[in-house]
């Protein structure tokens, strides 16, 4: 496991030097612009993390998945608009690793994140705020914030236990705990999985749009602003 860990690792740290090769933070007259982002998909096990990320990337479910070991990750490209293409590497993360040493090394350079529970056992949704805690205190924005995090109420194709019944409970919850936003999801089948990811992503444009934005301000003026302190108040959202 932990070979496969640093093999998957030292591929990765090679494919980030190859996009910064190849792309520069500017593009020119008819060149697009390229970003690339490291996203977490964690929660209990068999919450169907991997299902999703499967799904996803490559439209594609099976009832026989092993539970993941350690790490995996998987690669989308998305050619998000005329101008941009961006990569997303998904870091699936075993369920099991929230009681191991090896998740601040995994969270690492995280820009967003997903956490996944199973609609039909409440006791995933349950163990949510301790994913989220552990998320929050290993990993942050710039400024000291919490990465943006899409909360997946995974399996709603089967009968829901708890909370997840409540839609306003939930948006509720997802306010409270200081998520960007919630989806039900079915990796089986493939409701909401690129509207989710669409959501995330777009969190995570925003934010750097305000960091690149406080920058540039900080150079012409050379006063110092927080990221918070944004000229528009957006309000997080956790409907769907």
């Amino acid at each position: 496991m932990e070979l496969t860990f640093w093999r998957n690792l030292a591929a990765l740290d090679f494919f980030r030097w190859k996009t910064s090769q190849n792309s520069g933070p500017t593009a020119g007259v008819g060149e697009k612009r390229e970003h690339l982002y490291k996203i977490l998909v964690i929660g209990e096990l068999g919450a169907g993390k991997t299902s999703i990320i499967k799904r996803y990337v490559h439209q594609f479910f099976s009832q026989h998945y092993r539970a993941t070991i350690g790490v995996d990750f998987a690669l989308k490209v998305l050619n998000w608009d005329q101008h941009t293409i961006i990569r997303l590497q998904l870091w699936d993360i075993a369920g099991q690793e929230r009681f191991g040493n090896m998740t601040r090394v995994y969270y690492k350079e995280a820009v967003g994140a997903f956490i996944v529970f199973d609609v039909t056992r409440s006791a995933t949704l349950d163990a949510v705020v301790k994913w989220k805690q552990d998320l929050d205190s290993k990993v942050q924005l710039p400024d000291g914030s919490a990465i943006p995090c899409v909360l997946l109420a995974n399996k709603c194709d089967q009968q829901k236990e708890g909370l997840v019944n409540s839609p306003n409970k939930m948006d509720e919850y997802c306010k409270d705990k200081n998520f960007s936003g919630w989806f039900e999801t079915s990796a089986k089948e493939n409701i909401n999985i690129e509207e989710a990811a669409r959501f995330l992503v777009n969190k995570i444009l925003q934010n750097d749009q305000i960091i690149k934005g406080n920058g540039a301000q900080e150079q012409s003026d050379g006063e110092r602003f927080a990221l918070n302190q944004s000229p528009t108040n957006t309000k997080k959202s956790c409907s769907c």
